[in-house]
């Protein structure tokens, strides 16, 4: 008997899978990925005297290529004209960024076509590094500056970059961002080149891990959930299958993140098995 009533279950929530997936969008990938640094988690014992600190900003990876604005994955990012007036001819690289907790209104605004003129008024360019400019991070931090005093537009901004003494220090300053609704710090080494890819001359420093993992499949909802996205089957780049299961809203599970999209989930630790512990959703990535 459970069985039948298991299996008429599936057939009622099967449909709603079936047309969820055929309605996904089909997200576009970019054949040239922008070439920007990708952190590192930061772990105990680093060299603290060799970094830079910078706040984390919770917002939409901006790449400017001398040309256009570009995701991570090199899709263009439409803004309006204005927004990038007097930007150089030189790379640049940041975050599109509203506010503390406002990823979403940066999100949106980003996604959206044409360009919503008034919402991108909300939006600054917090710069932290300008790849075009030859050196160590050392010496592009004061280009950086320069560049930003010759774009001089208040919604673009060079993300502060301080040094800390110690570990307690380091963490003092993250405690005070947190609690601040920030997302956590930044630790970019000195001596550091410019150079695409996840490297230790870039770390992460935040309160819970997090990554990211592509869309596979939708487990079906049960209970009050019934009839709607139950969890994600995800699957990292060395093919390590999980469920993802919390952190959705209601609207979220009635229309989940695509199949094939990336989606970003916080956890805590990993499981003997190698699979993350605790994994909750976070975002779907940003892309176009």
């Amino acid at each position: 008997m459970r069985k039948s009533l298991r299996a008429a279950s599936t057939l009622r929530v099967l449909p709603f899978l079936i047309g969820l997936a055929l309605a996904q969008p089909v997200y576009a990938v970019s054949a040239t990925p922008s070439p920007v640094t990708l952190p590192s988690l930061y772990h105990a014992g680093v060299a603290l005297g060799d970094y830079w600190v910078s706040e984390k900003y919770d917002g939409v990876r901006g790449y400017w290529d001398g040309e256009a604005l570009r995701t991570r994955s090199g899709n263009v990012i439409h803004a309006p004209a204005w927004f990038t007036a007097k930007f150089p001819k030189t790379a640049l690289d940041g975050e599109l960024w509203v506010a503390r907790g406002e990823f979403e209104q940066a999100s949106s605004t980003v996604r959206q076509q044409p360009a919503d003129d008034e919402a991108w008024r909300h939006i600054h360019y917090m710069v932290f590094d300008a790849p075009g400019q030859s050196g160590a991070f050392d010496r592009r931090i004061p280009a950086l500056q320069r560049l930003i005093a010759q774009i001089d537009r208040p919604w673009v901004q060079a993300v502060e970059q301080f040094k800390v003494a110690d570990e307690a220090a380091l963490q003092r300053k993250l405690d005070e961002i947190v609690q601040g609704d920030g997302e956590g710090l930044v630790l970019h080494r000195g001596a550091s080149l410019y150079h695409a890819g996840r490297n230790d001359d870039l770390l992460k420093f935040k309160p819970f891990d997090d990554a990211e993992a592509r869309v596979v499949a939708y487990m079906p909802g049960k209970g009050k959930y019934e009839g709607m996205m139950g969890a994600l089957l995800v699957e990292r780049t060395d093919g390590t299958r999980f469920r993802i299961g919390t952190g959705f809203s209601d609207d979220q599970r009635r229309d989940p993140p695509p199949v094939g999209s990336t989606v970003t989930y916080r956890y805590q630790g990993m499981t003997s098995g190698g699979k993350p512990r605790f994994a909750r959703f976070m975002r779907i990535r940003d892309e176009l």
